[in-house]
């Protein structure tokens, strides 16, 4: 299968030691990196095309070059722990230049100031290894901690201060490893392994690398989906959009030091497996049963080549998991490389029997789902008149017609979660399917020309009672279905906010390269960006997912969300129902998330959760990072036991034992699981109780209609 590579900066972070400004350009390598002619007119072209094609009209000022100074140091030094005061001070001498030198071409202070982290970098890897070869014993019963907390760390003032702040962030790595169950001797030689490979790196770096570098901090201000692709960039990329290579099925990024799973493809290997998710970090990979090789601080490409590898072959990854990765234990995990096939990202349907009361009698509800993993469509078998062309819509169409004609289900239930978009024009034609004639996007382009050219042409397929769910990983595509499903009131938006992704990007070639560009914005027919703000449900369902963290206003200088004149469009629910009862079915959902022993559960681990991951420093007193760690795991077993009363379930005497049969119950066969919905997605199944009270109101008003007849 296919592996995706998400663009991110190529110079992986690496630890750096002072020097003092004296000894800066004298340790140079003799074969210094110097930047090209063909990068000097690249660079001119790159100005060029973001002043006069790109969505946002910013001009290459004195205000943009102090802010590209600070988004360079940022994407070279992240923790600010590499570079001491002196050399920002130094830096400050182009603060109000950079604009002017790159409308010339002239690339040299951005290659200067990477010389000097190339410097710091290598002499701070070699001291890190001369400590542990020499044998120092860490203090693991002294009471001090390491600030992890990026935004308040500040550039360190003198060389003992940055070797102190080493001493510990190396003690750090040491301890984490120690608590992994790792021989003190095996991290010791594991973390000596580790430096003498970024040492290695950090001088294979080359003027491809920083330009790119360079040029991304520029692209970067912009927004957060235009940046440059180098030659070397272009080619890992159509390498990996191709269906001949194998992979996991999963998104990677390059986070600081850490390769990190931005997603998981619907339907991949990594998917069936089931383990792996997102914000999952990958510290070290093993071919079969090879040793495991440490890839923390690897560059994003040498990590996919990694993985990547032949059908049916295995390869196992050590992961830091997302949930409770500041103090937790790691976790290895097998899976089988594959090919992705379009027909395991195809939709897929299901039917979910809902019990309920309706006027005092018990009834069950037949909800058709009809997950939607992302807008395809086979191109070639289109434009070749093949009649059976793969798309989502004639998908869909199909597992109506079964579902509905077939088995009589009694409404249906879409599937965007982790949606993360697709074809534009797969959006627009599934909305067809719901809406009827009208207007479905507005996109608005750099001249502030809208468009409104992607219409509803047909009449409703399917007027029936319909949900649509989505979580925060729901973007693009997906947000301009919800979003047109909103506007019109044709059915219940539920779940989490959407990501906010609500941009188009084109790819313009240059001298050297590419350069992806922020064009245009989507808005919805209500004249509502969907940038930044996303779509927000009619009723909001728990998230696993740190809005913070995740999605479009994660970004930096992501573009704002604003509005543009409405489009003349209907509004009504369906034939069946005009006035939606929205504050009956969230006071019923509320009840049940104060109830229900299962979403009291989720409530309480998510909570649990994001206290965790607001840990500002660790502990770097092994007995005090023991004692975090068995009360989070006491806490995550105390609920489990408390949903697990409220059930009439035997408790767990122990977290093994509970980790156990979870790990038991991982290794089945997704199709094999016979847990009940409530235990094997939770949110479709209190969709699906939404849904189901939904209904309800649709038969009592149907039947308070009937009797006045």
């Amino acid at each position: 299968m296919f592996f995706l590579l998400r663009l991110a900066v190529i110079i992986q972070a690496t630890w750096l030691s002072p020097l003092s400004t004296a000894e800066s350009i004298a340790q140079v390598d003799k074969d210094s990196i110097t930047f090209s002619s063909n990068q000097a007119e690249t660079t001119v072209d790159i100005i060029k095309k973001l002043t006069t094609q790109h969505f946002q009209k910013q001009p290459i000022d004195d205000a943009l070059s102090q802010n590209l100074l600070t988004q360079y140091l940022g994407l070279l030094d992240p923790t600010k722990s590499y570079f001491l005061q002196e050399d920002i001070n130094e830096f400050q001498k182009w603060k109000f230049k950079l604009d002017d030198l790159l409308k010339s071409g002239d690339l040299s202070p951005g290659f200067f100031i990477y010389k000097r982290y190339q410097q710091r970098a290598s002499k701070r890897l070699q001291e890190n290894i001369a400590l542990l070869e020499s044998g120092f014993i860490f203090d693991l019963n002294k009471d001090e901690s390491l600030s992890i907390d990026t935004e308040a760390n500040k550039w360190q003032d003198s060389t003992k201060d940055s070797d102190n702040y080493w001493r510990k962030k190396t003690k750090e790595a040491y301890l984490r490893l120690k608590l992994n169950d790792k021989d003190p001797e095996e991290v010791r030689k594991l973390l000596i392994k580790r430096y003498t490979n970024l040492k290695k790196r950090i001088h294979q770096s080359d003027s491809e690398d920083v330009f790119q570098l360079y040029m991304n901090a520029l692209t970067g201000l912009f927004d957060p989906h235009t940046s440059y692709l180098s030659p070397r960039s272009m080619k890992n990329f159509r390498i990996s959009l191709s269906l001949s290579l194998t992979g996991i099925g999963a998104v990677l990024e390059l986070d600081g030091e850490h390769t990190t799973i931005v997603s998981v493809i619907k339907g991949g290997p990594a998917d069936k497996q089931g383990i792996l998710k997102t914000g999952d970090k990958i510290v070290a990979v093993a071919q079969k049963k090879q040793d495991f090789i440490d890839v923390v601080g690897w560059r994003l490409d040498d990590v996919v080549e990694l993985i990547r590898g032949k059908k049916n072959s295995l390869v196992r990854l050590e992961i830091v998991p997302a949930k409770g990765s500041i103090t937790g234990a790691n976790q290895k995990i097998e899976i089988v490389r594959d090919k992705i096939q379009l027909e395991e990202q195809a939709a897929k349907s299901e039917i979910i029997e809902v019990p309920t009361t309706v006027d005092g009698n018990n009834h069950i509800y037949k909800i058709g789902v009809i997950e939607i993993p992302t807008f395809y469509l086979d191109v070639d078998a289109l434009h070749s008149n093949d009649p059976d062309f793969k798309s989502t819509t004639k998908d869909v169409v199909r597992l109506i017609n079964e579902l509905h004609t077939e088995k009589n289900v009694d409404g249906f239930i879409l599937d965007l979660r982790n949606n993360g978009g697709g074809f534009l024009q797969e959006a627009t034609m599934l909305t067809d399917l719901f809406i009827g004639k009208g207007p479905i996007v507005q996109v608005k382009n750099a001249n502030n020309v809208t468009s409104r050219a992607h219409q509803s042409r047909s009449s409703i397929y399917y007027n029936g009672p319909l949900l649509v769910l989505i979580n925060r990983l729901s973007a693009s595509a997906s947000e301009i279905f919800a979003g047109a499903i909103q506007d019109y009131n044709r059915g219940l938006i539920v779940g989490s906010k959407s990501y906010g992704k609500g941009t188009v990007q084109i790819q313009l070639p240059l001298k050297e390269g590419q350069i992806k560009l922020t064009e245009s914005k989507f808005y919805r027919v209500s004249g509502e960006s969907t940038q930044l703000l996303g779509i927000i449900p009619d009723i909001e369902l728990p998230s696993p997912y740190d809005i913070e963290r995740v999605g479009e206003s994660a970004l930096k200088n992501a573009l704002p969300w604003d509005t543009i004149a409405p489009a003349k469009h209907s509004i009504y629910w369906s034939a069946l129902l005009k006035n939606p009862p929205i504050d009956i079915l969230r006071r019923s959902h509320h009840k049940r998330l104060l109830e229900d022993p299962d979403l009291v559960y989720l409530k309480e681990e998510l909570s649990l959760i994001k206290e965790r991951s607001s840990i500002k420093e660790l502990s770097l007193n092994e007995k005090k990072r023991k004692m975090q760690s068995q009360e989070y795991d006491n806490n995550l077993l105390a609920i489990e036991n408390k949903r697990r009363k409220a059930k009439k379930q035997k408790n767990y005497v122990s977290i093994e034992e509970w980790r156990s049969e979870k790990n038991a119950s991982k290794d089945k066969n997704k199709d094999e699981d016979q847990r009940p919905l409530s235990e094997k997605d939770l949110i479709l199944y209190e969709a699906g109780n939404i849904f189901a009270d939904y209904l309800n109101h649709i038969f009592l008003s149907s039947e308070k209609q009937a009797r006045a007849r």
